[in-house]
């Protein structure tokens, strides 16, 4: 019931603001359902953990610790960006770049944006979930080019055709996974089934060659969802050029959703052929992600494409945490994207109020904006240096165990190279923050005063310290989570 619920809630939502006119509740509504979504999530996560999974509409939705954990992670982002609704519709409809039905139809995609990543959590059987991503495609493609400018609509095609190369090969992987459990010989043709618990219960009886072509087109498809290189090339332009709460959502959940697939696919894997290939596809896309951000950051000029580089070597660690496949592993993997689903929200976020107060988004053109808007560049510093890793934000536990879990495994060697990546993105990324954060003239300093800004954003930062000093009120769930994944 609960999983059904965390559905229809931000569907109601979604249906209301694109029949309604644009009312400045809408806004706040939208938030509301944010909310209500989280606080479903939350008692999602102690109802698996008390009772096990639990399963709606016969069997098509299933919740278990991990995809319980998954909706809270949606709900949590979901908030921060939904929260500022009524600020930017408002703003936007002001200025005369937006009109009161194109801000409906924004949260009417928004709506529909979250509802499909929850229905890809959500879903018991494997090929509902290719759909549910697929679908998150349409909604964000049209908000990628809320703008309307040039480059938006150019970014959003990009986006789309991207993306749909990438979902079609992940489409083919799930085929290829369907034919091998067709063939399986354990069940009869007739009784198979792309349910996840079925996959599992017949994966050491799938065949080999058929497998191993499968893991290869869902890693290279879903990753393409996931901003993994190869085919990481869209994320840049889509996340400098959505409005910053899109940005938040895309950067802080979307990319994980995929990879949430990806854990889901790589636990039939690892069931059907051992760890030892899966764990080298994921070792080749996490490394040359790594080497990609790395290489692309030194040089950045926009710090809306610096923060989606960024997303880019945090998927990479992802992956490689997902390479060392233990539970500790795959536990430090879970906490990093809740981790980055709160920093690299409250960054798009901020640095939306950036754009909007400096009128750019090049490096060069803002300076010293600790002295001339303290509370702007006090919380886009510190989740600058959240993102860094730095302690106490939980970030620098998540990469610190997964780091340690990938030694443990004999993949020291992938430590050393991600280190080396790893030091030069944060020379990068702190010669460009130096440059925007200190100097000015503190004389002509100007305060961010909108609370709906201010509030959510420092809670976020705040959260992200809490886990990092704190994990203990996750233990279990992580736990119970990782589980899932490894068996």
């Amino acid at each position: 019931m609960l999983s059904l619920l965390a559905l229809a809630i931000p569907l109601l939502m979604g249906v209301i603001s694109f029949v309604v006119p644009w009312r400045r509740w809408i806004g706040w509504g939208s938030a509301l359902s944010s909310a209500a979504v989280l606080g479903i999530g939350i008692a999602l996560c102690i109802s698996t953990s008390s009772h096990g999974s639990v399963s709606a509409l016969h069997g098509t939705l299933r919740a278990d610790a991990l995809s319980s954990f998954m909706v809270v992670v949606i709900g949590t982002v979901a908030l921060l960006a939904t929260l500022q609704t009524p600020r930017v519709m408002g703003r936007e409809i002001g200025e005369g770049t937006t009109t009161a039905r194109q801000a409906s139809f924004y949260v009417a995609l928004m709506q529909a944006f979250i509802t499909c990543m929850l229905t890809a959590v959500l879903a018991a059987n494997l090929g509902v979930l290719w759909v549910a991503i697929e679908a998150t495609t349409i909604a964000t493609t049209f908000l990628v080019s809320h703008n309307r400018t040039k480059k938006a609509i150019e970014a959003s095609w990009k986006y789309v055709i991207l993306c749909s190369v990438g979902i079609a090969l992940a489409f083919l992987g799930t085929v290829l996974v369907y034919f091998a459990a067709l063939h399986s010989g354990v069940v009869a043709p007739n009784a198979v089934s792309l349910n996840w618990t079925s996959l599992m219960a017949i994966a050491p009886h799938l065949n080999h060659g058929v497998m191993r072509l499968a893991v290869t087109l869902l890693v290279l498809g879903y990753g393409t969802k996931v901003g993994l290189a190869p085919s990481h090339s869209w994320l840049a332009d889509a996340h400098s050029q959505a409005p910053a709460p899109v940005s938040a959502l895309m950067s802080g959940v979307l990319l994980t959703v995929a990879f949430y697939a990806l854990l889901r696919f790589k636990a039939i894997a690892d069931a059907a052929l051992g760890p030892a290939f899966p764990r080298a596809l994921f070792i080749a896309v996490g490394l040359l992600s790594l080497v990609v951000a790395a290489v692309m950051l030194i040089a950045q000029r926009d710090y809306k494409r610096m923060l989606a580089y960024s997303s880019v070597e945090h998927m990479g660690l992802l992956a490689l945490g997902a390479a060392a496949g233990s539970s500790l592993a795959i536990a430090a993997v879970l906490l990093h994207m809740l981790g980055h689903g709160l920093t690299k929200s409250t960054l798009f976020i901020s640095s939306g109020e950036i754009s909007h107060a400096e009128g750019t988004t090049e490096i060069a053109k803002v300076k010293g904006l600790l002295a001339r808007r303290p509370v702007l560049g006090g919380i886009f510093g510190c989740g600058l240096i959240a993102l860094l890793g730095f302690p106490p934000f939980s970030l620098f536990i998540s990469e610190f165990t997964m780091a340690r879990a990938e030694v443990n495994v004999g993949l020291w060697w992938v430590v050393a190279i991600s280190l080396v990546c790893l030091s030069v993105i944060f020379v990068s990324m702190t010669n460009h923050a130096r440059h925007m954060i200190l100097g000015g003239d503190s004389s002509v300093a100007l305060s961010l005063n909108a609370r709906s800004v201010v509030v959510p954003l420092v809670a976020a930062l705040a959260a992200s310290a809490f886990i990092g000093i704190s994990a203990w009120p996750l233990l279990t769930l992580l736990r119970a989570a990782a589980h899932v994944v490894v068996r």
